[in-house]
């Protein structure tokens, strides 16, 4: 058995290792993935959103980074626009606003929560709310707007199908798995 460890410690060695590696590597993206909770949950009670929803919205635009930036202009935990961001900050009534103040998770989240209530509020009277509101935050409602047409006005599945924006396609069903993914482990409700 020890002339066996001998000619195969190499092997065995590498097997802790990487077994080693896989443990610190869970734990560096379970403490990630956490990190932005309060945040989320403070922005989710104050604008009556599912915090699951705003987590999954999170996940897929920043990847929990508040000092992410994107190609349009966005920025932050939730990828907010400066027309959307501007929009909140007068309707919160936010004084000597900057857009450069969302790298703050909290405002971020604030703005994002906010400005994902005001679509899901928009898309009520659809058969899947959350659907039509993801593709917006996406795509934008205008895009929303051209999509609704015929049965996809409420119907999702027809909406879906409508889409022509491959980015968008993917980003509802891939937002929507992470959604159902946190509901069964983050508060699946406003706290």
């Amino acid at each position: 058995m020890i002339d066996l460890i001998r000619r195969h410690k190499w092997w065995l060695f590498g097997i802790i290792f990487l077994g080693g590696l896989a443990s610190w590597f869970e734990g560096w993206r379970s403490h990630h993935e956490h990190s932005q909770d309060t945040v989320i949950l403070a922005a989710s009670r104050k604008h009556g959103v599912d915090p699951a929803l705003v987590k999954a919205v999170v996940w897929r635009e920043s990847w929990f980074d508040p000092n992410s930036k994107g190609t349009s202009g966005e920025v932050g935990l939730m990828q907010i626009m400066k027309d959307t961001a501007s929009d909140w900050a007068t309707a919160q009534r936010v004084p000597m606003f900057t857009h450069h103040q969302l790298f703050d998770p909290a405002m971020n989240t604030d703005c994002g929560a906010w400005y994902l209530r005001k679509l899901l509020i928009r898309y009520r009277g659809t058969d899947n709310p959350v659907v039509y509101a993801l593709a917006a935050y996406n795509a934008g409602p205008g895009r929303v707007t051209k999509w609704s047409q015929g049965s996809a006005v409420t119907n999702s599945a027809a909406f879906l199908q409508q889409m022509n924006f491959p980015g968008t396609k993917k980003y509802v069903p891939t937002v929507t798995e992470r959604y159902q993914h946190y509901r069964k482990s983050f508060p699946s409700r406003p706290v």
